[in-house]
């Protein structure tokens, strides 16, 4: 076979592999509220938890897989999926569902110390609350807007939002999330929540865990979060991975690998 075809090969194979491989990411496990960011632009990026718990008064559930795929389409944006199947172990009805179903926008308002630059960065995510699978009938809407700083001590992001939920009821919320130095490989995290969906329920919850960065290409997280619903308490066990897949850079990297150029 020809050098030149040889040459082609490799580089195509080569691309196919760096597709699939994680390239750095700064997607936010484990918490409820999010940060400041969004994927670069042909970046995929991936937050996956493969086996979590929660515990209320009258249900244990498995919640197996949750997932949130946050795409760049553009710069400073990204469109974003998520949902999570859960599966009750005990309760009046023990069906499997998928539910928190949601089709998001999020913008980049303000490049800031997110995106390594001075001052806070703030974003904005909006969209449509989807149906789910045995249960959370109906559509809604949603919009959030988020403020986060970095300092050399830790980090601060700051969530406020209001929405239309699947029932049709208005709801508004409020998060705060705190973490340890960026640059430690181990941080601790911490958050609080407020939501109320009027006239239905309130939920406070406080979060306590760390992420640890495994590489600049893999985080992983583990937390306990303690909610009182309606004054219920529930507990839940979080535990996932953040990584992403860029293809556009990685081919491009390769072939200028390859070329010289």
């Amino acid at each position: 076979m020809p050098k030149v075809v040889n040459r082609y090969v490799l580089v195509s194979v080569g691309c196919v592999c760096l597709a699939l491989w994680p390239a750095p990411s700064s997607a936010y496990r484990p918490f409820d509220a999010t940060d400041a960011a969004v994927a670069d632009l042909g970046e995929l990026e991936i937050e996956f938890g493969p086996v979590q718990f929660r515990r209320s008064a009258g249900e244990t559930t498995v919640i197996a897989p949750a997932y949130v795929f946050n795409y760049g389409f553009a710069k400073d944006w990204e469109v974003v999926l998520e949902g999570q199947a859960e599966h009750p172990l005990a309760g009046e009805d023990t069906r499997s569902r998928l539910v928190g179903n949601g089709l998001f926008l999020k913008n980049v308002l303000r490049e800031g110390s997110l995106q390594e630059k001075t001052g806070p960065s703030i974003a904005t995510e909006f969209g449509v609350l989807l149906p789910g699978i045995n249960d959370e009938h109906g559509v809604g809407a949603s919009w959030l807007g988020i403020v986060s700083q970095r300092w050399d001590w830790g980090t601060v992001h700051f969530d406020a939002g209001a929405a239309l939920t699947r029932d049709h009821n208005p709801d508004l919320f409020v998060g705060t999330i705190i973490e340890g130095p960026y640059e430690w490989k181990l941080r601790p995290v911490a958050e609080i929540d407020y939501e109320r969906e009027f006239d239905t329920k309130e939920t406070v919850a406080v979060l306590a865990g760390t992420i640890w960065r495994v590489s600049d290409d893999l985080a992983l997280d583990f937390a306990v979060r303690e909610a009182w619903v309606n004054r219920h308490p529930e507990t839940e066990v979080r535990a996932g991975l953040t990584f992403a897949i860029s293809a556009q850079k990685d081919a491009a990297a390769l072939a200028t690998r390859f070329w010289g150029h």
